[in-house]
């Protein structure tokens, strides 16, 4: 078909101005790297912070309190949160961080009863390297997850230390959870001590809940607010992400504010393509003419011209996303506030997602000229030569 012989001949157009098409292509390729990178950036967030169906964990925080520094909750509300109806398992633990505010390379130290260490480690989670046998075997042992693992080139049998706290490390954790693959899982009575500084520790920074029916959640956690509601130290209760998306409150705001620049992307993607594709019309109106004169029609010359516009923009698109996969694939790149984590989406729907849009404005852009173009006699083409 014509439409299809007529491909090699629009990309012979493409490349007879050589500089205009690379920096056409290059403008379009860091337009869809940054589409990419900040969509990848609310993918991960949404994930994070999004309640899906079958979610059974709650979070049992100290009221008004936020940074994991300033929630200190007595250990012995464990016992207390058992007895409420709907709670299948508690587990206590304690948080301690090398920073509380956002930043991209934080330690999160995640303090676990022995017996408890099943329940805290990730439903997805494989331990790959080492042994639970041998975390319980020594006091100061660590489980690391393996994004934590992979950032600060830890393999078992090392030692490392961060915020103050030096541990042995015993396990690796292979895990796709963002809250577990970059923690280190410690002994409680450890790390307590530890923040302590040799002190006995009786404190915990919050309680992981699991409840019986994941449609009961709401339910559960007011009980749990009213036993201590009148306490020395009264807690506030989430499901884990609503507290996740709670506690990097301004990690999500900046996904939102960083979805403007999304559209300031795509926009210029438009007026890229829209600008290359008008310039080489005003170029190759001598060249119309000809094709005219050979047997092209002028809805054939239009569809090239579509076709010329789409092909720069999915060979712009196309590089600008897979270099933004490439990047956050291999990154990994996690923003921690709070103790909580949030990771970049790593999934290559991102990328898609923008190949396709940069393909749809390219042709969007193109289709002005190109009905312009389809319509323009021979007669016209030749006056304006």
């Amino acid at each position: 078909m014509k439409i299809f012989r007529v491909i090699p001949t629009v990309l012979k157009q493409i490349w007879r101005s050589p500089i205009r098409s690379t920096l056409t292509l290059g403008g379009i390729a860091v337009a869809m790297f940054l589409f990419v990178m900040v969509e990848s950036m609310r993918t991960g967030v949404k994930e994070a912070t999004e309640i899906t169906a079958g979610e059974t964990t709650l979070v049992v925080y100290r009221e008004n309190r936020y940074c994991p520094f300033s929630s200190r909750l007595p250990q012995y509300y464990e016992g207390r949160i058992k007895q409420v109806d709907g709670v299948a398992s508690v587990v206590p633990i304690q948080i301690h961080v090398s920073n509380c505010g956002a930043s991209l390379d934080v330690v999160t130290f995640r303090g676990v009863p022995r017996e408890s260490i099943q329940h805290a480690l990730a439903k997805d989670g494989v331990i790959v390297n080492g042994s639970i046998d041998s975390w319980k075997k020594r006091g100061d042992g660590a489980i690391v997850g393996s994004g934590l693992a992979k950032r600060r080139g830890i393999q078992v049998g090392d030692r490392f230390s961060a915020a103050g706290v030096e541990v042995f490390v015993a396990g690796i954790q292979q895990t796709d959870q963002p809250q577990d693959k970059n923690v280190a899982i410690v002994q409680l009575p450890f790390l307590q001590e530890t923040v302590r500084k040799g002190g006995t520790g009786t404190i915990v920074t919050q309680f992981n809940v699991q409840v019986d029916n994941p449609n009961e959640l709401d339910k559960v956690s007011s009980k749990i607010d009213d036993v201590f509601a009148h306490d020395e130290h009264p807690t506030s209760t989430f499901p884990e992400k609503s507290f996740v998306g709670r506690a990097a409150r301004d990690i999500v705001h900046l996904a939102e504010v960083a979805g403007i620049l999304a559209w300031g992307a795509l926009a210029a993607v438009f007026a890229l393509v829209a600008n290359a594709v008008v310039l080489a019309m005003r170029d190759r109106v001598r060249d119309h003419a000809v094709l005219q004169t050979l047997g092209y029609t002028g809805w054939l010359i239009g569809w090239m011209v579509l076709l010329e516009g789409a092909s720069i923009a999915l060979l712009g698109g196309v590089i600008g996303g897979f270099a933004a996969y490439l990047t956050v694939q291999l990154g990994q790149f996690t923003m921690t506030m709070e103790g909580v984590n949030i990771e970049m989406s790593t999934g290559p729907y991102a990328a898609l997602m923008g190949i396709g849009l940069a393909l749809a404005l390219g042709m969007f852009a193109a289709m002005i000229p190109a009905l312009r173009l389809a319509r323009t006699d021979i007669a016209t083409c030749f006056r304006a030569v």
